[in-house]
């Protein structure tokens, strides 16, 4: 029971911190509201290039775009760097309420290289990313619906594919002149205002001069003093070799009710609760049938068994009985490749650790959006140090298993999962440096990664495995024969491969629906913002993996088959692979990915993230299957 009172422990000396931490508010850095009065310069960032085809990021000056005098980086999380994220300074000057009508960025001339660049940016439908007051640039897209709201596309696209009327073949137009609105809230009391809005709407025009170009060219086609300005793309601007491309904006400053508080709100509309709904309570019918089926084996079956078993009289009416009882023997017994189990098992106590806790500080509001590179931060960092548990519990089952080397089982713990994992990484990263993309880990993120994992989480294994080894061992409810039991011949559906396989659908079931919406949110770079939804659906995930993982054991011990200990973790971890099987049907129905090496990034992730699924839900499954065991047998009377 070393175990049970380890957890009750850890969640009563949170409550505690919980309800002694001072309330006081506070912002964190990065994400304070900032004051702007009339006048002010506003410092817009460029951001990478994203695409939903390809989902290689690339830098924003990786295009012949128009350049400030110096490029300055901007300082980035960690969080920021793996997601691609290369945020810098850029030539657009704005100032707080004043707007600007035809300014000129710069002129270029296209030679092949470059136009050839723009063309495959534009091929694979790249989006430019901008930030303002860490607001991300949208576009406005309006429905033909009225009654709809409208729908934000983060970032523009670089360009458009488009013919000519009655001119064959495709030609290829960039967006050249950008009208920003920045919206902003106004103070009543004094001059300052906040922004709270910053959208763009992009055109294609082929700007027009007179004589020679000079800083001081007035353009034709956008004139502020003759009040022309930019309305549509009906002179578009082509893409060629030798061509001339000006770049141009203009800005708006537009009041606004929304408060400072808000401004995400509008970003971040859900048009789709409904789907969120019905998926809790798709799970929670799960969940009912499972547990109905639980409180009758529980209640009704195991009852009536035990109380029948503890009041036989002789040792011969006992042999008469038959199922679960009959494997008292056996059914401790350390199992096959018991030090591979007791490595997943630690290894899964840390991943739900880690996600418990994210979700908490995600439910708080620490995690949202306007926190950029703040969630995959908080579970790395929160992965690392929750290696303490992994030394742990793997220890504890060790021991109990009667193992003595428990350096041995320390060592595999801090390297097993991760290994796999940074192996794979390593290859999907040589990948996307091999495609000069800013999604390819620079020298020192790598190097950071790699001292976060010899340097605090592989120590931290050990000294978790120190003390989970230095506790007593967890004794068994009854004792073992020395002999193995045979196993008599099972039916059909009894067989270990039928009974797992069918054991994860049900878990699978329980969170298909969301899994959409991370799936969505991570491939098709959209905000992943519903974290009470996802909360509600890992807590229904957890009940589920337990329930029917403790069913189907019951089942299994019933028919004298005692060999619990892997199945019970393979029956729910078997969810992973209809995991993998969503993902693959969710690349071919809902992705436009073409290219090879787009795919292998897809699979490769979603590889890794179907073993950490793997892992998390046989772990559930495993303590739920220990507890029942354990449970069952402590009450029966054994001579």
């Amino acid at each position: 029971m070393e175990i049970h009172r380890f957890i009750a422990f850890c969640l009563w000396i949170s409550s505690l911190l919980l309800l002694f931490i001072p309330g006081d508010c506070f912002y964190l850095p990065g994400v304070a509201p900032e004051d702007f009065e009339k006048g002010d310069l506003l410092k817009m960032k460029v951001n990478k290039l994203s695409s939903t085809k390809t989902q290689l990021p690339y830098s924003y000056y990786s295009l012949p775009y128009c350049r400030p005098k110096k490029i300055i980086d901007n300082a980035e999380n960690l969080g920021e760097v793996l997601r691609g994220d290369r945020i810098e300074n850029s030539a657009y000057v704005f100032k707080m309420r004043e707007p600007q009508m035809c300014n000129v960025v710069c002129r270029i001339v296209l030679d092949e290289k470059s136009a050839k660049a723009f063309k495959e940016k534009i091929d694979d439908e790249y989006r430019v990313n901008m930030i303002l007051d860490n607001l991300p640039l949208v576009v406005p897209l309006r429905r033909q619906d009225q009654e709809s709201p409208t729908v934000y596309q983060h970032g523009f696209h670089v360009g458009l594919k488009g013919a000519y009327t009655g001119v064959k073949g495709e030609k290829y137009f960039i967006h050249n002149h950008l009208q920003f609105t920045v919206k902003y809230h106004k103070d009543l009391q004094t001059d300052s205002a906040r922004i709270v809005g910053f959208e763009v709407k992009p055109f294609s025009v082929k700007h027009e001069y007179e004589g020679e170009w000079s800083e001081n060219t007035r353009l034709t086609t956008c004139d502020p003093h003759a009040r022309r300005t930019v309305t549509n793309s009906d002179s578009p601007q082509e893409v060629e070799d030798k061509k001339e491309i000006i770049f141009t904006y203009d800005v708006e400053f537009e009041p606004s009710d929304v408060k400072w508080a808000s401004r995400w709100d509008t970003y971040l509309l859900m048009t789709d609760d409904q789907i969120h709904w019905f998926s809790i309570v798709n799970s929670l019918m799960i969940v009912l049938f499972l547990s109905g089926m639980v409180a009758m084996i529980m209640l009704r079956t195991l009852y009536r068994d035990i109380s029948n078993y503890n009041q036989l009289d002789t040792q011969e009416e006992a042999q008469e009985e038959t199922g679960w009882k009959l494997v008292h023997g056996d059914v401790f017994r350390a199992p096959s490749n018991s030090e591979l189990l007791c490595v997943y098992v630690g290894t899964g106590f840390q991943f739900f650790g880690m996600l418990l806790v994210t979700m908490i500080f995600a439910l708080l509001g620490f995690l949202s959006p306007s926190n950029r590179g703040g969630l995959m931060t908080a579970m790395l960092l929160l992965w690392v140090f929750m290696g303490l548990f992994a030394g742990y519990f793997s220890a504890c089952l060790y021991k109990m298993f009667k193992g003595t080397e428990w350096k041995k089982i320390a060592l595999r713990t801090a390297f097993m999962f991760p290994g796999v994992v940074f192996v794979i990484f390593f290859v999907l990263n040589a990948l996307i440096w091999g495609q000069k993309s800013s999604g390819a880990l620079p020298f020192g993120t790598m190097f950071a990664l790699v001292f976060l994992w010899f340097g605090i989480s592989v120590p931290l294994v050990f000294v978790g495995s120190y003390i989970g080894f230095k506790k007593p061992a967890i004794e068994d409810p009854v004792k073992t024969n020395k002999i193995p039991r045979q196993i008599p011949e099972q039916a059909w559906y009894m067989n270990p491969v039928f009974s797992i396989l069918i054991g994860g659908i049900l878990p699978f079931g329980a969170v298909f629906i969301e899994l959409f919406f991370i799936l969505t949110s991570i491939w098709l770079h959209q905000f992943y913002y519903i974290f009470g939804f996802l909360f509600i659906v890992f807590v229904i995930l957890v009940v589920t993996c337990a329930e029917i993982t403790i069913v189907l054991c019951y089942f299994q011990l019933c028919s004298e088959d005692y060999l619990w200990w892997w199945r019970s973790y393979l029956t729910s971890g078997s969810s992973a692979l209809y995991l993998f099987l969503y993902a693959t049907f969710y690349f071919f129905t809902k992705l436009e990915i073409t290219k090879l090496v787009s795919g292998v990034l897809y699979f490769g992730y979603m590889l890794i993230f179907s073993y950490a699924f793997f892992v998390l839900t046989g772990t559930i499954g495993f303590c739920a299957c220990f507890w029942f065991t354990r449970l069952i047998y402590s009450s029966v009377k054994i001579d």
